[in-house]
């Protein structure tokens, strides 16, 4: 199943460029330094009277291939040659500030002071310097990326300070590296009782996961507390763990000891004297649903002015809500697709222009059996993005409600006829 629905953006008359987060995702890797040399466009603007530049750099960047949250770790940068092309010759002291984001962070990696020999016509090229960063905490589990945020150069003349500010386009750049930042342990769970209902003296064969591999035990409860009665079993060397025992009292909860909360509920059955007289009640499955079906209003991205420079405006798209009342299993997606920015009255485009999105998703029903992911920041094209999931569940009950949303960004070409153009962008869900 498949529900949509379609929502106006609006983009003032004016410039330029889409910075969008970098997203964060994969698996861990080995400890080993990686090298990756990346070409990066910018537009320099240099003190007077030298002229201001664009072009691309090429940084070449050395990071450790994995790492722990938390840890700090080195990082070599060398920044390659300045698209700068200097129309003097001079002797100074420079230092280079670098500032990367570093998954949602931002770092600032700080050269040590380099005397260079500015000759006239010919790109500086700075020496390579090394230093740290941190990996931010939350990232665990994750492939973090790295990119160039901006470049800061100071020059020192005879106590003066000239300084030259490169920002990429887009902003920030595309990956210079990455990190594998290691997953935390995972906590042994109980995870399937069979059956999970029974009378006096049923057998339930018990499974879990993420236990250390050896023998495991498991355990009747009754409102939280144990019964006394206990089984026996074993963990696997991938953690899967099995353990049977025969219910012969009142329970409801059923576990492999060592597991975290939640324990899986157990239906213990007592045989009544008298007369049977069963009752059957049929639940029917809900709808997995987006909406407003009618959509929401235009999101205002504000006015920019032409000036002949890339430029970004920021808006928010206005939340949407998702229910999952289908009863089941099942997990869900919500991706985002759009048009080309238009202005159909006049006939004028923007080709080059971008919308990307920064993603949020939360739960608003307290009782909602399952949580939701964001999807990682990006550009929304053509191509279905995702933006929100529900995992499946497996052998537990999935369903709920969320609310979904995001920052949103539109990157503009530094020229184009100035009007007021429109793209749609369509959430939908499946």
């Amino acid at each position: 199943m498949s529900t949509t629905f379609r929502r106006r953006v609006l983009a003032g008359a004016g410039a330029l460029s889409l910075a969008l987060t970098g997203g964060v995702v994969g698996l861990a890797g080995s400890a080993q330094a990686a090298t990756k040399t990346t070409p990066v466009f910018e537009n320099c603007d240099a003190p007077a009277p030298q002229a201001d530049g664009s072009g691309n750099q090429n940084y070449t960047v050395t990071l450790p291939d994995g790492a722990k949250a938390g840890d700090v770790v080195p990082i070599t940068i060398d920044p390659g040659a300045s698209p700068l092309l200097p129309g003097f010759s001079v002797t100074t002291v420079n230092t280079s500030k670098v500032t990367l984001k570093v998954g949602t962070t931002t770092q600032v990696v700080v050269s040590p002071p380099e005397t260079v020999s500015v000759v006239a016509g010919q790109p500086l090229d700075p020496k390579a310097f090394s230093g740290t960063i941190k990996i931010p905490d939350g990232s665990e589990g994750t492939t973090l990326s790295v990119s160039l945020d901006l470049s800061v150069v100071d020059a020192d003349l005879s106590g003066s300070v000239f300084t030259t500010t490169c920002t990429p386009a887009p902003r920030p750049s595309a990956s210079l590296g990455s990190i594998a930042v290691e997953a935390l342990p995972k906590d042994p769970i109980t995870t399937k009782l069979t059956p999970n209902s029974g009378k006096a003296g049923t057998a339930v064969t018990v499974t879990g996961a993420n236990f250390p591999a050896g023998p495991v035990t498991c355990s009747a409860l009754k409102g939280g507390a144990a019964t006394g009665e206990t089984g026996s079993g074993t963990a696997a060397a991938d953690g899967t763990a099995t353990c049977a025992i025969t219910i012969n009292q009142d329970t409801d909860q059923i576990k492999i000891d060592g597991a975290i909360t939640p324990y899986k509920d157990f239906v213990f059955i007592k045989d009544q004297p008298g007369v049977k007289n069963p009752v059957d009640v049929e639940v029917l499955p809900g709808p997995l649903a987006i909406g407003p079906q009618s959509g929401n209003p235009a999101v205002d991205f504000g006015k920019v002015t032409i000036n002949g420079k890339a430029q970004s405006v920021v808006g928010q798209f206005t939340a949407m809500s998702v229910q999952d009342f289908r009863g089941g299993t099942l997990g869900w997606d919500v991706s985002a697709t759009r048009t080309p920015f238009l202005n159909e009255a006049t006939g004028h485009s923007m080709a080059k222009a971008q919308i990307g999105i920064q993603p949020s998703c939360k739960v608003t029903n307290a009782d909602s059996p399952s949580t939701c992911t964001a999807g990682a920041p990006g550009a929304i094209s053509d191509t279905p993005m995702k933006i929100a999931s529900q995992a499946p569940g497996g052998d537990n009950l999935t369903g709920g409600e969320f609310e979904v949303g995001g920052a949103g960004m539109i990157q503009l070409p530094p020229f184009m006829f100035a009007d007021t153009y429109q793209s749609v962008v369509t959430f939908s869900i499946a």
